[in-house]
C-alpha cells in the first residue's frame, strides 16, 4: 500500500549541506532530466563551492542572490516521488538571520531531517532548530551527520554527535530521533548503502523516508472548521467556507460557533464537485446551516460536546522574530486563523537557553530567541492548546507600525486569573458625568524632548481651563514616577510599561469627565498610537513640543542633559535614545510659539473651535 505524502524539512546550521542533500535526493530518485542536468553542469561551473564536482545546492537555491552568496535565504520547496511515497520538501535556511523563514517551514511539516556537520558539531543553531522544530509539533527527527566523508567515515566522530544530540534533546518533545552518517556531496547513505560506513547497520535516509509513520490522524481529533470567509454568490445561498482543520463532519450534525455558542445542524457540505455527505479533515468544504445564526471569518465551529477553550488570556511560546526587541505591555495585532485582535504581552515567565534548556529570567525577547510569555487580548478568541492542535492552537503577532510579523506563537493553556472579575454595569457613565461638568472629556497628551517645555504649557492650560470652571487632572510624568510608577526605570521596556500604565489611568480620568493633561517625553510612536486606541475618537489629542535639541539642551532646567552627555545618565532621550517624532500632531507647538502663553492659547482656540466646553 502507498503511503500518504510525507511533509519534511531539512534544517540545521549554515554550511550544513541542506540544499546539497535535496539536491542529490532529486538526482538520484531520476527526477531531473538531461537538459537540466546540463544547465546544472554550466552552473555549477559558474556558482558552485564543489570545485569541479556538481554542485548540487544549486538545484534549489534558486534566487540569484542564494547563488552569488552559496546560501539558503528563503524557503525553497520541492515535490519528488519513488514508487513507494510522495514528497514535499522545505529547503530551510540556516543563518540565524532567517531563522523566521525556517520557522515557517517547519510549521506545517510531519518530520525534520537536522542536518549537523561532522567537523563542526552540534553548534548553536543546531539546537536552535532542534526547539523550534520540537516547539512546533515536529515528533519525528533525522539527525543526519554530513559531511562523513571529511572525516574519513570515523564511527567515533559519528557516534560523539549522536550522544550529544540525544543528552541535549532528552527534554524535547520528539516520539523518534533516527541517526544516519551520510555525504551528501558524495552520495554516501543518500539513497543506498554505502560501502564506506559498512559499521552503520541502519537504513540509508532514502529507504528510511519512504517508509517513515508520522500519520497524525487529524480526522481522530475533535471537529475543529475555522471560518475562512463567507461563501455569498447570491441572496439564496449563504455557507461558511474553510478547511476542516481537524476531526470529521457529517449532513445532519450539530455543530456550535465557539465564541458565541450559538447552535445549528449542518445542512449542506458544498463542494466544487458537488455536496457530500461528510467530510474530513484536512478536506476544504463550504458548510450551509440549517438555521439563520451569526457566523463570519475568523470564527471556529466546533462539536457542541467537545469546544475550543475561548479567553482573553493564555499562556504560549514565542518565537521571536522581529529586529525590534519585544516590549511588554506593547499592543500588537494577534492572528490566530482568520480571527484577528490587539493584543499584549502581559508577562515573560522565561527565556530559553536553547543549548542548555535552562529558562532565564527576562524582561525582553530579541531576534530568534524564544520565551514563554503570557498575553492578554482585547476580546475572547477561541483556540485549543497547540499541543491538541497544530492548526487552531497557532498564531503570529503583527507590528501595529510596520505591520511585520514580530512572533510566532504556540499556545499551552487559557489563563483563568480573572475568571472571577466582571465589568460591573455603572448606574452614570461618561456622557453623564459630561453633562454634569459641562465639557467634553478629552486627553490632551503633551510630548517632545526633556526640556522641551511641555510640563510649562500644560500648567498654564489647566491654570487657564479652571478659570474657565473646567474640570481637569494633571498627570506629570514625572510626578507619576513618584507613586504609581516608581517601581519602573527608564529601559525601553520600563518607558512602554511607563506609558501603558498612565493611559489606563487617563482613560480613567476621561470616564470621570475630566480633561486630563498628560506632559510625557513618550519618545515611542506605538506607545502613543495605543493610548489614542484606548479611547474614542476625538477623546485624544496628540500635542507635539517641537523644541530643538540643541534648545532643551542650553535650557536643562533639571540637569539631566548635562549629567547624560557626562555618562552619568543612560538611556537618555536625546542623547543615547532615539525619540520617535509624532508623523501627524493634531497639534505642533514650535517655534512660533515662542513662550507658553502663545503656546496655551493655540491649544484653548483648537478645544473653542471644536466645542469643548459647549456641553448642555
Amino acid at each position: 500500500m502507498r503511503l500518504p505524502t510525507l511533509r519534511f524539512l531539512t534544517c540545521g546550521s549554515v554550511d550544513d549541506g541542506k540544499s546539497t542533500l535535496i539536491g542529490r535526493l532529486l538526482c538520484e530518485s531520476s527526477l531531473i532530466l538531461d537538459d537540466q542536468l546540463a544547465s546544472l553542469e554550466r552552473d555549477s561551473r559558474k556558482f558552485g563551492t564543489t570545485g569541479a564536482d556538481i554542485d548540487f545546492a544549486l538545484l534549489v537555491d534558486g534566487l540569484e542572490a542564494e547563488r552569488e552568496q552559496g546560501i539558503t535565504i528563503d524557503v525553497a520547496y520541492r515535490y519528488f516521488s519513488t514508487p513507494n511515497r510522495a514528497f514535499i520538501v522545505a529547503d530551510c535556511p540556516g543563518h540565524e538571520q532567517y531563522t523566521r523563514n525556517m520557522a515557517t517551514g517547519a510549521s506545517n511539516c510531519d518530520l525534520a531531517i537536522l542536518l549537523v556537520d561532522a567537523r563542526k558539531g552540534l553548534l548553536v543553531q543546531t539546537h536552535r532548530h532542534a526547539n523550534i522544530v520540537s516547539l512546533l509539533g515536529v515528533r519525528h527527527v533525522v539527525l543526519a551527520v554530513n559531511k562523513m566523508d571529511l572525516v574519513d567515515y570515523d564511527q567515533r566522530v559519528f557516534a560523539r554527535i549522536v550522544a550529544e544530540f540525544q543528552a541535549a534533546s532528552a527534554t524535547l518533545k520528539f516520539k523518534t530521533v533516527t541517526p544516519i552518517p551520510l555525504s551528501a556531496r558524495r552520495g554516501d547513505n543518500v539513497s543506498s548503502p554505502s560501502a564506506n560506513m559498512a559499521w552503520h547497520k541502519g537504513a540509508d535516509l532514502l529507504s528510511f523516508l519512504e517508509t517513515a509513520d508520522v500519520e497524525d490522524a487529524k480526522a481522530e481529533r475533535a471537529f475543529r472548521f475555522p471560518v475562512q470567509w463567507v461563501n455569498r454568490p447570491d441572496l439564496d445561498f449563504r455557507g461558511m467556507a474553510g478547511t476542516l482543520a481537524s476531526g470529521r463532519i457529517a449532513r445532519g450534525d450539530e455543530i456550535v460557533v465557539a465564541a458565541s455558542g450559538k447552535k445549528t445542524r449542518v445542512a449542506r457540505i458544498v463542494t466544487m464537485d458537488g455536496d457530500l455527505d461528510h467530510a474530513e479533515a484536512p478536506e476544504s468544504v463550504t458548510l450551509v446551516f440549517a438555521d439563520e445564526i451569526d457566523a463570519s471569518r475568523g470564527d471556529l465551529l466546533c462539536d457542541p460536546l467537545n469546544r475550543p477553550e475561548v479567553a482573553d488570556q493564555f499562556a504560549a511560546h514565542l518565537i521571536w522574530m522581529s529586529e525590534e526587541q519585544l516590549y511588554p505591555g506593547r499592543s500588537y495585532l494577534l492572528k490566530c486563523g482568520g480571527n484577528v485582535a490587539p493584543a499584549s504581552v502581559t508577562e515573560i515567565k522565561h527565556r530559553l537557553d536553547v543549548e542548555t534548556q535552562a529558562h532565564n529570567d527576562a524582561k525582553t525577547l530579541h531576534l530568534n530567541e524564544i520565551g514563554l510569555c503570557n498575553l492578554a487580548l482585547s476580546r475572547p478568541i477561541a483556540f485549543d492548546a497547540y499541543a491538541d492542535n497544530r492548526v487552531t492552537g497557532a498564531f503570529i503577532l503583527i507590528d501595529r507600525a510596520t505591520n511585520g510579523v514580530a512572533a510566532a506563537g504556540v499556545i499551552d493553556f487559557a489563563l483563568r486569573r480573572a475568571s472571577n472579575v466582571h465589568r460591573q454595569p455603572l448606574t452614570l457613565d461618561k456622557a453623564k458625568r459630561s453633562i454634569l461638568k459641562h465639557q467634553k472629556p478629552v486627553i490632551l497628551w503633551f510630548t517632545g524632548l526633556s526640556g522641551a517645555g511641555k510640563s510649562t504649557i500644560a500648567n498654564v492650560v489647566e491654570a487657564r481651563l479652571l478659570q474657565r470652571r473646567a474640570h481637569t487632572i494633571l498627570l506629570d510624568g514625572d510626578n507619576v514616577r513618584q507613586g504609581l510608577n516608581k517601581d519602573l526605570g527608564f529601559t525601553e521596556v520600563d518607558r512602554v510599561e511607563n506609558i501603558r500604565r498612565i493611559g489606563e489611568v487617563a482613560k480613567l480620568m476621561l470616564e470621570a469627565g475630566l480633561v486630563a493633561l498628560c506632559p510625557l517625553i513618550s519618545p515611542f510612536a506605538a506607545e502613543r498610537r495605543m493610548v489614542r486606541g484606548l479611547v474614542e475618537s476625538g477623546e485624544f489629542i496628540e500635542i507635539f513640543v517641537d523644541t530643538p535639541l540643541e534648545i532643551c539642551i542650553a535650557r536643562d532646567p533639571k540637569g539631566l542633559y548635562k549629567k547624560a552627555l557626562a555618562g552619568q545618565i543612560k538611556n537618555f532621550t536625546g542623547v543615547d535614545k532615539a525619540y520617535e517624532r509624532p508623523e501627524a500632531p493634531d497639534i505642533t507647538i514650535g517655534a512660533d510659539c515662542p513662550d507658553p502663553e502663545r503656546a496655551a492659547d493655540r491649544i484653548i482656540a483648537y478645544l473653542d473651535a471644536r466645542g469643548y466646553f459647549a456641553v448642555d
